[in-house]
């Protein structure tokens, strides 16, 4: 065989792993990309989810106040059940107050003053 007519042989082995790794590094971006995806999909989740949960709490708790109040305004001055419910919204009120102050108070830190020690050689009579 003359150099003209010579066939380059190519291994198809080599074409295997040449393949195989193109194939290796694809999955391994699709998987980098896939993980991402998933991290930014389970905030956007857990941000509409504590969204929801606190629209429903506050809906809740306006419902309940907006009732009351506008009952009580219909009820005469000195009926006993209106009394009783502006009474009891007072005192929870207060309550609700009391329990906050001492939920911050407890996570405080106390610094203490150091104690200030008296000069030596002070008046001598």
């Amino acid at each position: 065989m003359s150099t003209n007519e010579a066939t380059i042989q190519v291994d198809p082995l080599w074409r295997l792993g040449d393949a195989l790794e193109t194939a290796a590094k694809s999955l391994g971006d699709a998987t980098t990309r896939a993980r991402d995806s998933t991290k930014i999909a389970a905030r956007k989740v857990k941000e509409t989810a504590h969204s929801g949960v606190y629209r429903a709490a506050y809906g809740v708790s306006f419902g309940v106040v907006f009732t009351a109040v506008f009952l009580v305004e219909l009820l005469p001055e000195n009926n006993v059940v209106r009394r009783g419910l502006e009474d009891g919204a007072e005192a929870g009120f207060d309550s609700a107050v009391a329990k906050a102050e001492a939920r911050r108070a407890k996570h405080r830190i106390y610094i203490e003053k150091p104690v200030e020690t008296e000069q030596a050689g002070g008046d001598v009579s």
